[in-house]
């Protein structure tokens, strides 16, 4: 067998390989879609702040594709931290094509995820996941989505 006649071959192969990736590929995408929820109930737990008596203390907020969750300082916040070092409106959960993610509200001193600052980017948020925002330490204790 002589080059040419190789490398029609070799190409058969790899055509034939991408045509039955590019098929699966089409079959999986409508799948895909249907996992992603359009809201989230998150468990959230306090496991350190600077008041003794709200350590401990169990929150559960629905985040939706659109309407965000707000953490601060203010009461109207959805998640409301009674931290003289968190900022009235600190960091926000977004809930963005199924994904959930932290963001920092331009706070006076930032929001840390996992010990790591968030600065100006919007990161990922999976169960176990530390929160730090002022002398604030809240824990993703889980994540279900909303029927």
């Amino acid at each position: 067998m002589n080059f040419t006649a190789a490398m029609r071959v070799g190409s058969l192969e790899i055509l034939g390989a991408l045509a039955a990736f590019g098929y699966l590929a089409a079959r999986l995408q409508p799948g895909w879609a249907a996992v992603q929820p359009k809201a989230l109930s998150v468990s959230l737990r306090v496991l350190k702040t600077p008041l003794a008596h709200t350590a401990g203390r169990d929150l559960a907020v629905t985040v939706s594709e659109g309407k965000p969750c707000s953490m601060g300082r203010s009461g109207q916040n959805d998640v409301e931290l009674t931290d003289p070092e968190v900022s009235r409106r600190h960091a926000r959960l977004d809930l963005v094509r199924g994904v959930l993610y932290l963001t920092d509200e331009g706070s006076s001193n930032g929001t840390f995820l996992n010990g790591k600052s968030l600065g100006n980017e919007s990161i990922e948020l999976r169960p176990g996941d530390d929160i730090d925002v002022g002398n604030t330490r809240i824990t993703v204790s889980g994540m279900e989505p909303v029927r």
